[in-house]
């Protein structure tokens, strides 16, 4: 694979302006320290579990709900945090024992993918464990995600089994001829300019419509697992099918730094803009941009931080971070119904959408996986 291959974007579509490294490292730092403070309301001490959603009231804002999938990221975000040398507010190994007391939870190659995943950072010597009791080698037969081929679900898989393998070398062997055949799934889905759709099989109206269409997770996911399976088992191809997304999205880009929502995989453009998640901008393509050019020593910076910039200067002229609240509202958007009828339309007559910036609105939410990948992507990454 090719070294110090600079990504070649159209910069006169998309000029890249940024700031200075000391804005750049204040944001951050700034970023890290609400996300620290933010997931402290987000843990249910009692259930040892995180919650699904904090949701502005008119008073204050409530915690909704339990979710063990978030729980798994988060607890990775935390683990990050740690490792770059500043303790998690909440205690990792406890939440982490309680996700395995029981793990009949564990009904899709996804989360199996996730809790993968994490054991591999958290306690990579439980990892023969979770592999014996939850049948991993036949998962893909086993989950109904993966027999329909989702793909944010198999790269899910996938990169949780490359990092157990990195993790434990000599689980390599074992565990290759499946996550060569997970690699070969997750690759029918991404179309020759790089962008993935969202699942194989459709088998109701809205995978119909949705077939060729990915979403913005659709996209960012593979990139990681697929820089992570070459990475561990050596595989070429996949890093450059992982470049070929990046390169994708990095060229789609909005110019505010937006990561638009929804790309149709048959010729990779935008055919759904709105809404733009908050998560995109300082979570998920941060740490998959950072993944895959530590990997490939190449420099995304320009296109991470012109999207974390969308945090403060976007549409709306709305500052995302909520500092008295520690949050970092969930996204800029319109209806729901709104959106999926314009990527179906978009699809069907291969128009891009243009005019979905009508009614636009902020949805005062925050998910604990959101601040989770904030603190994978950037805990380290302060400047300091």
């Amino acid at each position: 694979m090719p070294r110090n291959s600079t990504p070649q974007l159209m910069a006169t579509n998309n000029p890249i302006h940024v700031q200075s490294p000391e804005d750049i490292q204040r944001t951050v730092r700034r970023l890290i320290a609400l996300a620290v403070k933010g997931l402290v309301p987000m843990f249910d001490p009692e259930k040892q579990l995180f919650c699904f959603k904090l949701k502005k009231t008119a008073t204050n804002a409530v915690r909704e709900g339990l979710s063990r999938r978030y729980t798994m990221i988060t607890l990775m975000g935390l683990h990050r945090l740690e490792e770059s040398g500043t303790n998690s507010p909440v205690k990792i190994m406890p939440v982490f024992d309680g996700l395995l007391a029981n793990t009949d939870w564990v009904d899709n190659v996804g989360d199996l993918g996730l809790l993968l995943w994490l054991c591999a950072l958290v306690a990579p010597q439980r990892l023969d464990e979770i592999t014996d009791r939850l049948d991993v080698k036949n998962a893909l037969s086993h989950f109904q995600d993966a027999q329909h081929g989702s793909t944010m679900e198999l790269a899910w898989f996938l990169s949780g089994l490359s990092h157990a393998s990195l993790a434990r070398p000599e689980k390599l062997a074992d565990l290759k001829d499946l996550a060569v055949q997970t690699y070969r799934l997750l690759r029918k889905n991404q179309g020759e300019q790089g962008v993935f759709a969202h699942v194989a099989k459709s088998e109701n109206l809205a995978d119909i419509f949705r077939k060729g269409i990915g979403c913005f997770a659709d996209q960012v996911y593979p990139i990681y697992a697929m820089t992570l399976f070459w990475q561990a088992f050596q595989y070429e191809k996949a890093a450059e099918k992982a470049l070929d997304c990046a390169l994708a999205i990095c060229e789609a880009q909005g110019s505010l730094g937006q990561w638009w929502w929804h790309y149709e995989s048959s010729n990779g453009q935008v055919v759904g803009r709105y809404p733009v998640y908050s998560v995109h901008q300082h979570g998920m393509a941060p740490m998959v941009l950072f993944a895959l050019g530590e990997a490939m020593q190449s420099d995304f910076g320009p296109w991470i931080y012109k999207g974390l910039q969308w945090l403060s200067d976007n549409e709306l002229d709305f500052g995302m971070e909520d500092p008295s609240a520690n949050v970092v509202w969930r996204c800029i958007s319109g209806s729901t119904a709104q959106r999926y009828w314009r990527a179906a339309v978009a699809k069907l007559t291969h128009r891009e959408d243009h005019t979905s910036r009508q009614g636009l609105q902020v949805l005062y939410e925050c998910r604990p996986y959101e601040l989770g990948w904030l603190l994978y992507a950037f805990a380290g990454k302060d400047g300091r």
